[in-house]
């Protein structure tokens, strides 16, 4: 994907004290004007300026609602965090994979469900549209572990029928609603897919490669699957071993059959394929990924791998206890005696060995027909409202739902985007920030624009608006004054107290229309502030800023985030955090723990290696099982935020949200339960 909602800037010269030679521009910026500057703020940093062609976020080409509701002056971020929060809920594709909504598009094939006489039955659709739109978000819970997050109106299955995530019992807001006595319906959550690491690849080819050992250039492969064997000969070639396929009797072509180019690689080949003495967990998934493409099968609900020898049987054994499979060993019943895998467990299980282990093979995973039965455990532990508005994306399919991370859902519904710049998610996202020099005109000119009806516009959401470069470019005061003069609804999340500066706008804004304000302060402790957000303002800076802005009669509330284990989970961390924000007059507070998503998980897992090497092995635990901790941690940090927030008498209520902006700070509501992310 390119960025091809920009063109070039007329060179207008270059801002004060801009050094005069410019680094070379990514291949999706040809025309941007890149500047590096001489003060130490900025030290290392690169700046794109762009003439940007839209800025309230283009749409999807094909989608039926004209805009998506953001906007984002800056891409890249000089607050140099080592985490980024982002969402991505994974959707069950219809070759047994998962891929983000966010990344679907029209024309994709997925499941959703169809009524079959009593049941309804798993059936692959078609992506029809999608889009995003920004929301007030709720977070919702399952027994499983499972966490959603969604608008109040979102539907999903239960077994009382479609539910809304929020709603009444009388009102005009009266419909149903989920409540904690609710069970969803689904598959149970998903895996998350294996890396495909050196020891990943070796474990595959250890499990189909046969007769690598014996002498001579020949070995062939254990099964027939077009998928598996060109991933093997994929992985051959990656470790620098070039096979070819051999032919059968009368020339017919055997498919299994290999042989190396040349002898010299007879010994890499049995190198490759040798079962390590202590097999790693990447070993053990690609080997289990392996064997299923060799002599796998899953029919009618039942899922077996046959497996001719017994060390092989001892490797597999092993390696399905490793990931915790409910797995039998069925006594061989045939002449080979081979012996028989059968995982236990029912559809949850399957589903979670495919996307754990990720065989070759998609035609084996197909569910298509498969009753709406299943003993996952998806009982709502609890639906919370996280105090924000956040973007959220929907799909249309032709069946009117589709699977969103293990459950049957309705169609109603940062770093890694500075990839689609030909920039890395890492390094450049903190040190090559690009620029929209003309975000203030462009927004006054969309607001203006005919089919534009005036609905809300979340900043901060995805890279910070009052990071330090905004004190250069001063991009957000135009901004403001266009939403003002346009009476339009918005909100800003930030931890820059850049945001002070332009007080007297968001006050005249808020005399016309909603203005939401809330800052993210996930602790206060200066000395991990310094290693872990090394650009930002410090956290009591920030907390200051809500006291000012506090006084000035918003309603700011605070994001509690991310609340990282190890380093700020404590109860000491967390009673002096929540006592500063209590102490700073923050309507409410909001705790998130730390998530790490693709992008963000690699580049935060190199920085706590170099600065907290002890820990690595409690995040590969916590992790393991994907982007979110374990609900059981997260449940013992959020008892600890809620007795520290009732010891300092701080309430959350509606987060930072000013109509009319009121003569006196409001009266703080009543206490709600808090949660986290």
């Amino acid at each position: 994907m390119r960025w091809d909602n920009l063109s070039a800037p007329p060179d207008e010269g270059a801002p004060d004290r801009a050094a005069p030679a410019a680094p070379p521009l990514p291949l999706a910026l040809p025309h941007a004007v890149a500047r590096t500057f001489d003060t130490p703020d900025f030290a290392g940093m690169t700046f794109y300026e762009v003439q940007a062609k839209s800025i309230i976020n283009r749409v999807p080409g094909q989608s039926r609602v004209p805009f998506e509701w953001t906007i984002n002056p800056y891409r890249g971020c000089s607050h140099a965090c080592t985490y980024c929060l982002s969402g991505d809920t994974p959707i069950l594709m219809a070759d047994g994979r998962t891929r983000a909504i966010s990344e679907l598009e029209p024309g994709d094939r997925i499941y959703g469900t169809e009524r079959r006489g009593a049941y309804r039955h798993y059936v692959v659709t078609t992506v029809l549209d999608k889009w995003s739109t920004v929301k007030r978000a709720h977070r919702v819970t399952l027994a499983d572990g499972t966490t959603l997050v969604a608008s109040g109106d979102h539907r999903f299955l239960t077994e009382r029928g479609w539910k809304h995530v929020t709603g009444s019992m009388r009102g005009g807001a009266r419909r149903p609603y989920l409540t904690t006595r609710n069970r969803l319906l689904g598959t149970g959550r998903f895996a998350v897919a294996p890396k495909r690491s050196t020891d990943y690849r070796r474990g595959y080819l250890h499990a189909l490669v046969r007769g690598a050992d014996r002498p001579g250039t020949r070995f062939r492969l254990a099964t027939s699957a077009t998928e598996a064997l060109e991933r093997a000969e994929r992985f051959l070639a990656d470790a620098g071993v070039d096979v070819e396929q051999t032919s059968g009797r009368g020339g017919r072509r055997a498919a299994t059959a290999m042989r190396t180019t040349g002898s010299a690689l007879v010994g890499a080949v049995a190198d490759l394929v040798r079962p390590p003495d202590e097999p790693t967990d990447d070993w053990r998934l690609g080997f289990l990924a392996g064997l299923f493409d060799a002599a796998g099968s899953c029919r009618r609900g039942v899922f077996r791998i046959g497996v001719a020898d017994d060390r092989r049987c001892r490797h597999a054994a092993e390696a399905l206890d490793r990931f915790a499979f409910r797995w039998v060993r069925d006594e061989p019943g045939n002449r080979t005696g081979s012996c028989q895998l059968r995982l236990t467990g029912g559809l949850p299980e399957r589903l979670r060995f495919f996307h754990l282990t990720d065989p070759a093979a998609t035609g084996r995973r197909s569910i298509e027909g498969t009753a709406l039965k299943c003993a996952a455990r998806l009982q709502v532990t609890a639906v919370e409202d996280l105090g924000l508005e956040l973007p959220l994306w929907d799909i249309t399919t032709g069946t009117g739902d589709f699977i969103a991370n293990g459950v049957v859902s309705h169609n109603c519904f940062a770093r890694n985007t500075h990839t689609y710049l030909d920039l890395d998610a890492g390094a450049d996202f903190d040190r090559k920030v690009v620029v929209k020099v003309n975000a203030g005109e462009l927004v006054r000119r969309e607001l203006s624009a005919p089919r534009w009806r005036g609905a809300h516009v979340a900043m901060g959401t995805n890279v910070d608006c009052y990071q330090r470069a905004e004190g250069r470019y001063r991009l957000m005061p135009p901004i403001l004054e266009a939403l003002r003069d346009f009476a339009n609804p918005f909100s800003i999340l930030t931890k820059g107290t850049l945001l002070l500066r332009d007080l007297p706008l968001l006050r005249q804004a808020a005399e016309v229309t909603r203005v939401g304000l809330s800052y993210s302060v996930g602790f206060v402790d200066e000395a991990l502030w310094r290693v872990a957000e090394p650009g930002t303002p410090s956290p009591r800076r920030r907390l200051d800023a809500v006291r000012r802005l506090t006084d000035a009669g918003f309603a700011v509330g605070v994001l509690m985030a991310p609340i990282l284990p190890g380093l700020s989970d404590d109860e000491e961390s967390i009673d002096a955090t929540v006592a500063a924000i209590a102490a700073s007059g923050a309507s409410g507070v909001t705790p998130l723990a730390l998530h790490l998503r693709p992008g963000a998980r690699e580049w935060y897992a190199r920085w706590l290696a170099r600065e907290f090497p002890h820990l690595v092995p409690r995040y590969r635990q916590l992790y393991r099982a994907g982007a979110y901790a374990p609900q059981a941690y997260q449940r013992e940090v959020t008892a600890r935020v809620r007795m520290a927030a009732r010891r300092h008498g701080l309430h959350r209520g509606e987060t930072g949200d000013n109509h009319r902006l009121p003569e006196t700070p409001p009266p703080a509501p009543a206490a709600e339960q808090l949660s986290l992310l």
